[in-house]
This record gives structure tokens, C-alpha cells and sequence, in this order.
């Protein structure tokens, strides 16, 4: 547990970990410890496919992905996959369990998201990335992406001067204000809210881009953002049909970021197989994050459990362990 923590939440690469224990006199290789790590995430797979089971079952789901480079292997760019469900930390009375789990494939191609999600039917939030398209699942825009990209083109527009840029992050503001207050309503008032409030300001958003996006000039990335925003209206605009959605998908954002902070630490995976216990281990630490637990307790009482022949794997469901 203290291995898998120290990797996998506190991004301490093996190495580290090794030079660790060499200072207290305990001589525990790197080659040891990925050994007794692989061996882990074989142990926590059922769980992990129990929380999937679970994950799928949900109305609104949010996924992201991230490029990750795996020594052995002859892909470029391999990538970790995420899809989350729920909220980043407990929220007294929310129906929706707060899941995170992280998926590894030697491609971004869009078989990997199809074969995941199995048929999903719900919502599914996500960026602009074309491989999503070919799911079941209704998605849904991501307007922090769309605003990301009107501020690049604000850059362009020069220091202290204002342009069409800055009309449509006005407009998005906006939005985003309206989100903010009404962050702890129930889902019918969020629609309610979002009907009456957030509506005429995506009528007016789209009355911008009719009479702009075609006269466009010269600010290449504004042009860009125009047509991400054209290209993406009907998934940007589908938050208003449901109070349960999200005007973005921040909640895969951020549920990427731990990963990515860790890649920064150990840079790469030696093998597939490594890469795949990886993702099985930040699954079991971000949900259990997610949830309010603290990682080392849970993956230590969960190893105890998943080491008996027949382990009870819905005991070890984050909303059900007796810590």
C-alpha cells in the first residue's frame, strides 16, 4: 500500500522510492517493487471492473484523454484514457457515486472509447475530439474549451485592446456566472435556471457567430475558435436539456491532472503491462480520493480482502468499506 501510494498519489517514481529505502538500510530494488506493484493491480482488476459495472450504470458520464509514452513498445503515443462519474469530493444527498477509472491502449483511435463504454446510451461529456462521436452515448460540449480557445485569440488581438474576442468571452462569463449561482440547486432548478437565464445568452452567442464567423480575417486563431464554436454548438448548448449536466467537462480535466502530474515525475512506462497496472491503481486511488477516503487505508484494507480466495468485492465499493 505504501508502494502504490507513494507512486500513484504522491507521484514518487520507483527510483526515488528505491534511493528511500537504501537510507534506512533496506535494500528493495526498483525491478522488486514494479514486481509487487503488477502483481497489485491484478489483485484490484475485479474491483476495478466492479466499479466500471457501476460507472456504466450512470445518466451522465465526463472522459478525457492523455498521451503516454511506453518504452516497449512501437507506438509513438500510446494514451491513458479517464472516465469519471459524479463529483471530485463527497456531496451529502448526490444519487450519482463518484467514480474515476483510467483505461490504457496503444492508440487514441476510436475503438477505444466504443469497446469502453459498451453500448453506453447516457451523456457523455467531452471535448472537442472526433473519436467520441462514434459512441452511443448524447455528448456533451465542453464551453471551457470552447473559452480557452477565444482567449488564445484575445492574445492576438494585441495588449489593452478590445475585439470580437472579447464579446464572446463576455457572453461566456455569463454563462458561467449563471452556473456558479445556481451550483447547489436541485437538477430541476438548474434547468429552470438555465431555461430562463442561460438561454438568451446562447441566443445571443449564436447571433455572433452567424453574423461573424463568415467575415472573419487575419486572426488565424480566431478564426479557429469560430469554427470550433460553430462546429460544437449543438453539444455546447446541450447542457440546458438536462439540470444534471455540466456547462463543461472540468470534472475529466481534473480528474486527468493527477495522472499527468505523475507523468512529469516518472515520464514513462517500461511496458504495456506496466501501463495497464497504472491504470488500474490511479482508478483505485483517484476514486477513492473522489470519495473522501484516504488512499493508503483503502488500498491497504482492500489488498487484505482481495488476497482471500473469495474476496467480497462489493465490500470494497468506496461508498460501502468499513475503514
Amino acid at each position: 500500500a505504501q508502494l502504490i501510494t507513494s507512486k500513484y498519489q504522491y507521484g514518487l517514481p520507483l527510483y526515488r522510492q528505491e534511493a528511500m529505502f537504501k537510507q534506512y538500510g533496506i535494500e528493495l530494488s526498483r525491478q522488486t517493487m514494479s514486481s509487487w506493484i503488477d502483481k497489485s493491480a491484478i489483485r484490484f482488476a475485479p474491483l476495478v471492473e466492479r466499479l466500471k459495472d457501476e460507472l456504466l450504470k450512470q445518466p451522465t458520464l465526463f472522459a478525457d484523454e492523455t498521451p503516454l509514452k511506453v518504452v516497449k513498445s512501437d507506438k509513438v503515443n500510446s494514451y491513458m484514457w479517464v472516465y469519471c462519474s459524479g463529483q471530485d469530493s463527497p456531496v451529502p444527498n448526490h444519487s450519482i457515486p463518484n467514480i474515476v477509472l483510467y483505461d490504457f491502449h496503444n492508440s487514441r483511435a476510436a475503438t477505444c472509447v466504443v469497446d469502453y463504454l459498451d453500448g453506453y446510451r447516457g451523456y457523455l461529456h467531452v471535448d472537442g475530439y472526433q473519436a467520441y462521436g462514434k459512441t452511443q452515448a448524447t455528448l456533451v460540449g465542453c464551453w471551457a474549451h470552447a473559452r480557452r480557445k477565444f482567449i488564445d485569440a484575445k492574445k492576438l488581438q494585441g495588449k489593452n485592446k478590445a475585439g470580437k474576442a472579447d464579446v464572446v468571452l463576455s457572453l461566456i462569463q455569463k454563462l458561467y456566472g449563471i452556473e456558479s449561482r445556481i451550483k447547489d440547486k436541485s437538477i430541476d432548478e438548474k434547468y429552470t435556471a438555465r431555461q430562463a437565464d442561460s438561454l438568451p445568452i446562447l441566443n445571443k452567442l449564436n447571433t455572433w457567430l452567424e453574423q461573424n464567423q463568415r467575415q472573419l480575417v487575419g486572426n488565424s486563431k480566431l478564426i479557429e475558435a469560430a469554427n470550433y464554436l460553430a462546429n460544437q454548438w449543438q453539444k455546447l448548448i446541450r447542457y440546458l436539456d438536462d439540470g444534471q449536466l455540466s456547462i463543461d467537462n472540468n470534472r475529466a480535466e481534473r480528474a486527468v491532472k493527477p495522472f499527468v502530474i505523475g507523468r512529469k515525475n516518472w515520464l514513462f512506462s517500461q511496458t504495456t503491462n506496466g501501463a495497464h497496472a497504472s491504470a488500474t491503481l490511479y482508478s483505485i486511488v483517484e476514486t477513492a480520493k473522489a470519495n473522501g477516503l484516504i488512499p493508503f487505508d483503502y488500498v491497504n484494507a482492500c489488498l487484505d480482502e482481495l488476497c482471500k480466495p473469495e474476496p467480497d468485492i462489493d465490500s470494497l465499493l468506496p461508498w460501502n468499506i468499513k475503514l
